[in-house]
């Protein structure tokens, strides 16, 4: 066999390769000489530079968001401590061989985390999972891989759930309000965050703080007036109402008539703001303040005071509605029955639209209107809400008999479940109109007269008609309290003018109606069970809502003699 010949290295190539050796090694030298002799200090910030960029941070320091309460201090939005996992993509990138660890880790899918830390490769800050709780980011940590940190954050949490989350609403992942009270006081809830620089390990852990700092500033605490108790008992009723008449929605609003406070306001459809991954937008609304809609004969009411305040007529006064049905220009309004002479508690009592189209008639034709807008009609509250809807009065040069008799009755114009509280306030407190609030305050908002007093009671004594035998509310009563109040039924407008089949119940009244505490407004949207009369489907929610309220508030009883009275009435002979 041929023994192989290697042919020996150019003495050339050899030289290179030495000098090339010896020319590095010339330059490193230098470096290290002028780094530490020849320019120390320099030298010394340049390599403590570069160690510090990798051991010593600038740490944010996370600011408490304020707490929400009801009025009793029951908290309805508290924030609690979590941890966030976030990367430096620049650091991690050297470290992907352990991205599957890390997947497992955080319980995430490993080729969709790897895919999202090469998108971001040239960054130097990535969340990779948000809102852990402090043993779980702990866990992560502890696995030591590279480019891998905590950072310290707050969860908003809502103990109440779904039985408050149209009012307060909710926030971000970021501790920002999105929706309810949570967003119209953001800036007042939100606190400031501090920072202090901090050395840290190799795996992210903080070995020391390197100064004070600044301290995180907590944000503000906020005191509903809401009353828990009567929020959930109008949020249950509500919900077993909806489900009782296969309604498509619904809203109740409590207040204190006496400061304007609101003490419930419960809707439905609800949500629960702790879980919004099946979140509906329509489930949004506080449909309380945000929806409008014709009110129907729950103004009839302020038709009276306009007659009253007139001077044209008097509580004794009588209208004629023989033969039960009358007709202005192309339109015929019909009574169910005819009613034929009726004053004017017995046009509220049997709800008379002809006896009600025949007053306004009589009277100045801006004098309905005058009485709506004074007590708050066709306005914002001023409650703060987000989404607060004005409603709708429209004032017109020149009013047709059609248009004074439908806006007499209720349509034409359009208000909200609240404004409509508001208004029945003004009747509960003899003529005076008290501003309805949401937040807890040193002093009430300033109130101030729109009705004459003799008038608003004159009104409120006839409502009390309406839940007594041969009235439409019949099912409003409250067992040892006297009721005045006023049901309503509206026919809700559809593609080709009014719907005969789409209905919107209503109930709105007071109690105890001898010196009226609480007023309650009740909404059913579209009643499925064939129940849509406001006197059926809305009257026996203010009942067992405002009743229990009553009992709740520990507001004495004032008609304790009717209701022994009528059990003695209805006791059967020989019974004990």
């Amino acid at each position: 066999m041929a023994k192989q010949v290697t042919e020996p290295v150019p003495v050339w190539r050899f030289l290179v390769m030495v000098l090339g050796l010896v020319a590095l090694a010339c330059m490193l030298v230098w470096r290290t000489l002028h780094l530490q002799v020849l320019d120390a200090d320099r030298g010394r910030d340049f390599l403590q530079g570069q160690g510090n960029a990798r051991t010593i941070r600038t740490e944010q320091i996370p600011a408490h968001r304020g707490m929400i309460t009801d009025r009793n201090g029951e908290p309805l939005a508290v924030s609690t401590p979590v941890a966030s996992i976030w990367a430096d993509p620049k650091e991690l990138v050297n470290a992907m061989g352990r991205v599957p660890e890390l997947a497992q880790l955080l319980g995430l899918n490993r080729q969709e985390l790897r895919e999202k830390i090469e998108r971001v490769a040239g960054r130097r800050f990535v969340y990779l999972r948000r809102h852990l709780t402090p043993a779980e980011a702990e866990k992560v940590l502890s696995a030591g891989i590279p480019g891998v940190y905590m950072q310290r954050e707050y969860r908003r949490y809502y103990p109440a759930g779904e039985v408050v989350a149209h009012l307060v609403g909710f926030t971000n992942i970021d501790d920002r309000g999105q929706e309810g009270l949570e967003l119209a006081y953001d800036e007042w809830l939100r606190g400031t965050p501090g920072s202090k620089r901090v050395l840290k390990d190799l795996y992210g852990n903080i070995i020391r703080d390197l100064d004070d700092g600044r301290a995180a500033s907590p944000g503000n605490d906020l005191q509903l007036t809401i009353d828990l108790r009567l929020q959930y008992l109008a949020y249950k009723e509500l919900k077993l109402a909806l489900q009782r008449s296969q309604a498509k929605a619904g809203s109740v609003v409590m207040i204190d008539s006496k400061t304007g406070e609101v003490l419930a306001m419960a809707n439905q459809p609800g949500y629960n703001p702790n879980n919004r991954s099946e979140l509906r937008l329509a489930a949004l609304r506080n449909r309380a303040v945000t929806d409008v809609f014709e009110p129907g004969s729950t103004v009839k009411p302020f038709t009276v005071v306009a007659a009253l305040e007139s001077g044209k007529f008097t509580a004794e006064s009588t209208i004629d509605t023989n033969p039960g049905h009358m007709r202005i220009g192309a339109k015929t309004l019909v009574d169910p029955v005819n009613y034929g002479e009726l004053d004017m508690e017995g046009m509220l009592r049997k709800s008379s639209q002809v006896g009600i189209s025949k007053l306004s008639l009589a009277l100045n034709e801006q004098w309905v209107w005058d009485v709506f807008q004074r007590i708050g009609l066709g306005r914002s509250t001023g409650i703060g809400f987000p989404g607060e809807s004005n409603g709708l009065l429209p004032n017109r040069p020149k009013w047709l008999p059609i248009e004074r008799a439908n806006f007499a009755f209720g349509y034409g114009l359009s208000v909200t479940a609240l404004q409509l509280a508001q208004a029945y306030g003004v009747l509960a407190n003899g003529g005076v109109l008290q501003p309805v609030s949401l937040i807890q305050r040193a002093q009430a908002a300033e109130s101030y007269r729109v009705i004459e007093e003799p008038v608003a009671r004159s009104v409120s004594a006839m409502l009390e008609s309406v839940v007594r035998p041969g009235g439409t509310g019949t099912r409003a009563r409250i067992n040892a309290y006297r009721v005045a109040g006023k049901t309503g039924t509206v026919h809700k407008i559809g593609e080709g003018g009014y719907a005969d089949d789409r209905y919107l119940s209503l109930f709105v009244g007071m109690a105890p109606a001898t010196n009226p505490r609480v007023v309650t407004v009740v909404t059913i949207d579209e009643p499925g069970s064939g129940k849509y009369y406001g006197g059926e489907a809305a009257a026996p929610v203010f009942s067992r809502v405002t009743g229990e309220a009553m009992r709740l508030l520990n507001i004495a009883p004032d008609a304790v003699e009717e209701m022994v009275a009528e059990k003695a009435k209805n006791k059967k002979p020989g019974s004990a």
